[in-house]
This record gives C-alpha cells, sequence and structure tokens, in this order.
C-alpha cells in the first residue's frame, strides 16, 4: 500500500472506513455470485437442463403428459372407412339421404345435388381384447386397438381444409391467433434448451395432398418465440444449419456473443419482447449446429427399430417423421405435429383411402408401441385425426365414388398421456352423420388436452388487446373426463 493511500486511510472517519469495506465486500461477493450464476448455467447447458419454465409454473394439476405428439391426418380422412362402424349406411347404400339429416345443414361441394347413400368402402373387424371396430384399411392401428381411445363425435364448425386447420389448432376461424402447440409452449416451456419446443413436420402421399399454411403454426399474438419450427423432412432439417466455410466454431460464437451484447444493449433501453426472442433464436441456432445433425442420425436406430416403422432414413416419409418425432421426444421438446397430406378424397374414397392408409398405418401403430416400450407412452399424448370427416353421401357419378368434407361427425383417436386405453367415446347416428351421443368440440379437445398437461384451460390467459384471451375461447368448453384414467 503507497504512503498516500495509507494516509487517506488514516485521515477517514470511522462510519467512511465501514462504508469502503461494505462496498468492498458487495463488489467481491457480487462477482462471485455472477460467476457463480454463470458457471450453473453453463453446467445445465452442458447437462441439458431446462431453463425454460412457462408461466404455469407450478402446473394447476399434476401432469399426466409432459409432451404432445399430433399426427394430423390433413384433408379430411373419411371416419366411415376408418374408424366409424356403420352397417346402417351399407344397407342403405344407393338410396337417397333422408332430407330430415341434410336439409339446411352446410355442405361444401354438394349443394344442390342430388344426395344418395355411400355404405362404406371398406370392411371392418372387432380388434383386441377391448373389441373396437376398426377398419381393415388400418391392419397395424387394428393391433393397437387396446392401447387407444376412439372418439367418434368429434364436431368442428369450419367445413373448408384452410379455415378448418385454423379452427383444429387454434380454436377460432380467425387467422392470426396462436395454435395450440405455441399456447402450450408459453404455458409449460420446454425440457431442452438445445432444440425447438415445438417441431412440426410435413409429408405427402396417397391422395390429393391440400397445401399446409406455415400460420398453423404460428405464435399468433404471443411473443414469437413459441412459434412451430418446421423442419424440412429430406436433406438438412434446417436451413444453414453448417458453418460457413473457413469460419471455426470458436469465431462463430465469439460473433454470436457480439451480436447478443448488441441486442442487450438494445433492449435495456426499448424492452421488446421480440429483441428477447432475437437473443433466444441466436443461441438456439448455435446450439442447433450441434444437436441436429446428431437427432437426425439414424445410425444409432437398430435395424428391427427402422422396420417396425417401416423407415427408410432420410426419404422424407411419414414413417421417418415418426421415428424423428420420438426421437424429438426423448430430447426434451414440448409439441411435435406431424402432417401427412392426402386424405381428401372427393372421388374414389375406396382405392384413396388403402392406399393414404398404407403411407401411415405402420408408422402410426410403431410409434405407439415405440413409446411404450421405452416407458415413454404414459406421459406422452398422442393425437391421430383429421380437420374434418367425410359425407355419408356419395361424390361424383360411375364406379369410383368419393366423399365431400363433413364436420358434424367424425372420428379421431388418442393414445398415452392419461387417456383411457381400449375404448370407444361418443357415437354418430345410424348413417354417420351428426354427432349424436356425447358430443365433442374442438374447445373440449383443447380443454382436455391442456387438462392432461396440468393445465386448468379456465386461468390459462394472455393478457392482447384488452382482454383475456384464452385457447378455449369464451365459449363453453368442457375436460372430457371420462376419457382419462
Amino acid at each position: 500500500m503507497s504512503s498516500d493511500h495509507r494516509k487517506k486511510i488514516t485521515n477517514m472517519n470511522q462510519e467512511e472506513i465501514s462504508n469502503l469495506i461494505k462496498r468492498r465486500t458487495f463488489l467481491r461477493n457480487t462477482s462471485l455470485g455472477i460467476g457463480s450464476v454463470a458457471l450453473g448455467c453453463m453446467m445445465m447447458r452442458e447437462a441439458g437442463a431446462s431453463v425454460s419454465h412457462g408461466v404455469i409454473n407450478p402446473t394447476h394439476r399434476v401432469m399426466r403428459a409432459r409432451r404432445v405428439i399430433h399426427l394430423c391426418m390433413a384433408g379430411g380422412p373419411s371416419h366411415l372407412e376408418t374408424l366409424d362402424y356403420k352397417p346402417e349406411l351399407a344397407r342403405q347404400d344407393g338410396n337417397p339421404m333422408p332430407e330430415s339429416l341434410t336439409r339446411g345443414q352446410p355442405i361444401a361441394q354438394l349443394q344442390g345435388q342430388q344426395l344418395k347413400c355411400l355404405g362404406p368402402q371398406h370392411s371392418f373387424s372387432q380388434c383386441g381384447a377391448s373389441g373396437l371396430m376398426i377398419s381393415d384399411a388400418l391392419p397395424n392401428i387394428q393391433k393397437i386397438a387396446d392401447e387407444i381411445c376412439v372418439v367418434r363425435s368429434m364436431t368442428t364448425e369450419q367445413i373448408n381444409h384452410d379455415p378448418a386447420h385454423t379452427f383444429m389448432n387454434t380454436g377460432t376461424q380467425i387467422s392470426g391467433r396462436p395454435s395450440m402447440g405455441s399456447w402450450v409452449l408459453y404455458g409449460l416451456g420446454a425440457e431442452t434448451q438445445s432444440l425447438p419446443g415445438f417441431v412440426v413436420l410435413t409429408s405427402e402421399g396417397g391422395g390429393q395432398g391440400q397445401p399446409i399454411a406455415s400460420r398453423q403454426w404460428h405464435s399468433g399474438f404471443l411473443p414469437s418465440r413459441y412459434q412451430g419450427v418446421h423442419f424440412h423432412s429430406k436433406g438438412d432439417p434446417v436451413l444453414y444449419l453448417s458453418r460457413p466455410g473457413g469460419v471455426s466454431r470458436g469465431a462463430q460464437r465469439s460473433l454470436v456473443d457480439t451480436v447478443q451484447s448488441l441486442n442487450s444493449h438494445r433492449n435495456q433501453t426499448l424492452r421488446d419482447p421480440e429483441i428477447s426472442t432475437r437473443i433466444s433464436q441466436y443461441e438456439m441456432a448455435f446450439r442447433m449446429q450441434m444437436s441436429v445433425p446428431e437427432l437426425v442420425d439414424f445410425a444409432q436406430e437398430p435395424e428391427h427399430i427402422l422396420n417396425m416403422y417401416g423407415a427408410t432414413p432420410g426419404d422424407g416419409s411419414f414413417a421417418s417423421n415418426c421415428i424423428l418425432a420420438r426421437r424429438l421426444a426423448e430430447r426434451g421438446v414440448r409439441f411435435i405435429q406431424l402432417y401427412h397430406r392426402g386424405w381428401d378424397h372427393h372421388g374414389g374414397v375406396k382405392n384413396g383411402v388403402m392406399t393414404t392408409a398404407r403411407h401411415v398405418d405402420q408408422a402410426s401403430a410403431a410409434l405407439i408401441r415405440d413409446l411404450k416400450q421405452r416407458g415413454m407412452l404414459d406421459d406422452t399424448l398422442v393425437i391421430w385425426g383429421g380437420e374434418f370427416g367425410r359425407t355419408p353421401m356419395s361424390q361424383g357419378g360411375g364406379n369410383n365414388p368419393g366423399r365431400d368434407h363433413h364436420i358434424k361427425g367424425f372420428s379421431f383417436w388418442m393414445a398415452g398421456g392419461g387417456i383411457r386405453p381400449g375404448m370407444a367415446y361418443g357415437n354418430t347416428d345410424d348413417l354417420g352423420y351428426n354427432a349424436v351421443e356425447n358430443v365433442v368440440s374442438v374447445r373440449d379437445f383443447h380443454a382436455t388436452m391442456l387438462h392432461q398437461l396440468g393445465i386448468d384451460h379456465r386461468f390459462f390467459t394472455y393478457k392482447f388487446q384488452g382482454l383475456d384471451m384464452r385457447l378455449t375461447g369464451v365459449e363453453e368448453a368442457h375436460v372430457l373426463k371420462a376419457l382419462l384414467v
């Protein structure tokens, strides 16, 4: 210590000396505290621990499902050729549809035409110990009958593809609202730092493939960090995944840190959630350069697993996407959505359903068996179904008729995540037109999904334009407790 410094301390009074010690102690302890926090964050990052808890923490109730895999059969699969057995419709084949059912009802492309019954184009069989009736077009799903719950009384409010997808995903026909995957990610956060919490995969085959708009997985008025990330099914799942030639990982890390510093400095002034999103996205993109190549490397998958799914890695098929969905679930992704486009059978419904089913049947069943053998089915909610069903009336003449869009009653199934297996819930009428028993709305479906994730839909809101917005909206929505274990 210099003589000048010694003299300065000697001339200080007791209070000044005490304050100096406190300041030094504060600075020393603070620096150690910051270092500890940084070290803890790095250790959590290395361990893959979650730092994204979401706004529902703790959850409203015990979580039965930790994640969701939604197998979206885009185009509207016919419930009458898949999951809803209607022997009376078979008996009425070729007869006029009762006008009492169809008068004044919304019909997409059959308005003003003569409406005739079209009997089921595929036979059904009793399956498993539960005796569920499932179409012979789905022989592999038949084998998991005792693992699934078939809902036969689903209804929706939108009769054309894009608004029906929007309604199924967001609970409203109004574009620009958050998708259910975004709501779930906002509420619960993710269990991974190295992958997005909401991932979307697409495939096509078997029939007319209606386009799928990215707004189906958009975050709407929620911060954009909660929107789904579309992974490509072929080639690199994400564009620009590789570093440019001549750029080391250290150099890239330095660049990202510099950009993050600038963004953080700007955010101290603006407090803009979109700047926070940009900061998190830079970090996620950097980490994905390591995590994504490992994710899509199927070399670790045994041959019998690939055969079980019927998958050829990298072919962009629904089967490969199902394996990828399981791998994403294993790595902590919260919401995974697989669209298969090919169910829009306005003509040739018999061959169309059979052809499209061949693309998805084996892999859908394999996913359930695979999750179960890994101990993951209990806390993974799997959903299988489309945006609407198909009419009991025929569309098109000749020997190759099809079916039009239908919203008054259709089917889907769920498995795992606390859903009661080996049962059917609800019914349509004898011709498969109206849901008449235990009618299920899209809002009921959303409320039940959230319930299994530990969220009470009534108290899950986001303030937007002065309103407390909810996934289930302001209309009445019910948790389907009869479906739950």
